[in-house]
């Protein structure tokens, strides 16, 4: 197999729908099979990574995404819990799109805990220097990320993924009189006045799971209130410059990239499913990726030439 035939196959099975699919998307391409999807699993394994060198942090403020969802794995039929951030440095504006700068890809192996793994990779891939740099993490309402407030303190702001709130919002008063007023609260980062609206709405809605979901909402969003608020004014606070800071985006989108790929319904060996993130954060990153094609098959060569001079 040619390394570009070998490079397409892997490249499909991770960016497309399953390694079976891949195949015949070769197959159809060349006009004859090429390589069976447990072929193209086997030449994944049996690849490495090549990590860039460091990048040069440009600015104090230090920006991110995560998220995270389970996935079955093979071994006693356990779901395994995948946590990714999203890293970059800001934005930089092209025409009128804007575009993250050196964004990558943090996954976490499970070897340490998140926040301490998280921080080594800062260290490894950024220069991160926690006397110099402050982090801004927008995430979810999930124990493990709202701990970096604990972890970092106050070297960092954390931030509310404000997709999960408005979704929430949407759930609980969308047929009711001051959803429109709700909303506007959310999205003028009015948190005050937005917490306001869901303790006066407290028993006026129209069942008990509602009711039920609404008390969950104001426990969890009273622990971090200010997290509602726009977090550039807390940065300017600070005396940090925050001119062509951007809102924050969801991080929904960086997860669902992940999740669509890897989960409906599918189980995976933990070493399979590990070299396959390995290898999807790659591609999405731009690293060099390394087969070992070519060293496997000098080794077969190398041995079926002894064979041939013992037999002699």
């Amino acid at each position: 197999m040619s390394p570009v035939v070998q490079d397409l196959a892997i490249e499909l099975a991770v960016t497309g729908v399953s390694y079976r699919q891949a195949g015949k998307a070769i197959e159809k391409l060349l006009g004859y099979p090429v390589i069976s999807h447990e072929g193209i699993r086997q030449q994944l394994l049996n690849t490495e990574v090549v990590q860039k060198n460091q990048y040069h942090l440009k600015m104090m403020l230090y920006l991110w995404k995560l998220a995270g969802f389970t996935q079955k794995v093979r071994r006693k039929r356990k779901s395994r819990e995948i946590k990714i951030g999203s890293v970059h440095q800001g934005w930089e504006m092209n025409d009128k799109r804007a575009k993250l700068v050196e964004k990558r890809h943090f996954i976490h192996e499970g070897k340490l805990t998140f926040w301490e793994e998280f921080e080594q990779y800062l260290m490894t891939t950024y220069e991160y220097d926690p006397t110099k740099h402050h982090l801004v993490i927008n995430g979810d309402g999930a124990k493990w990320i709202t701990s970096c407030r604990d972890y970092f303190q106050h070297n960092a702001t954390f931030v509310i993924d404000r997709f999960h709130v408005s979704q929430d919002v949407q759930r609980l008063f969308r047929d009711h009189s001051r959803y429109r007023s709700i909303r506007k609260k959310v999205a003028k980062y009015d948190w005050k006045g937005f917490m306001v609206e869901l303790n006066s709405a407290v028993g006026m809605l129209d069942n008990e799971k509602k009711e039920e979901r609404l008390e969950e909402l104001i426990a969890q969003l009273s622990q971090y209130p200010e997290a509602l608020g726009d977090y550039r004014e807390k940065l300017k606070a600070k005396g940090i410059d925050t001119t062509g800071f951007r809102p924050m985006r969801s991080a929904e989108g960086t997860i669902s990239v992940f999740a669509r790929r890897l989960k409906n319904g599918r189980s995976w060996s933990d070493k399979g499913l590990d070299k396959f993130i390995d290898i999807m954060v790659a591609l999405k990153d731009k690293l060099e990726i390394k087969t070992l094609h070519g060293i496997l098959d000098q080794t077969q060569e190398l041995t079926n030439k002894n064979k041939e001079e013992k037999a002699a």
